[in-house]
């Protein structure tokens, strides 16, 4: 099956340089946050970048299973927070991300999320690779 969308990003610089976009429709500068050693001067880096596309991809599932099922979502938030954890010689990264659906039950707001969970393409690659903890309220 041929790809629905491809898209490319470039990096120079490592932690303290810039990643673009080949449209050009993105452009960021990355810095090192203080809790690593940086100056905490403004910019992202590849944990935020992460956690960001985490959180819209899998609030997108939720929203898709939420229809399939015929239930009325509005004001649906996913909150991804993305660690970086030392690990042995190098690092590794866990993920939590918490799921708020408004006007659900806790029950059915955790069923919505354990489907998004299983649909979501973010989930499918880090799923067996990272630590992922899901909450839904």
């Amino acid at each position: 099956m041929g790809a629905l969308y491809t898209t490319t990003a470039t990096a120079e610089g490592g932690r303290s340089g810039r990643v673009t976009s080949a449209d050009g429709n993105f452009n960021q500068v990355l810095t090192v946050p203080k809790e690593l050693g940086g100056d905490g001067a403004p910019g992202t880096n590849p944990e935020q970048l992460f956690a960001a596309g985490y959180a819209a991809c899998f609030e997108s599932a939720l929203r898709l299973i939420a229809r399939q099922q015929k239930i009325k979502v509005d004001g649906t938030t996913v909150t991804a927070s993305v660690s970086l954890h030392k690990d042995g010689d190098g690092y590794k990264l866990s993920a939590d991300l918490k799921v708020n659906i408004p006007g659900v039950d806790k029950e059915e707001a955790a069923k919505l999320a354990e489907a998004a969970h299983q649909l979501c393409p973010y989930s499918k690659a880090t799923r067996g690779n990272i630590e992922v903890n899901l909450s839904a309220e």
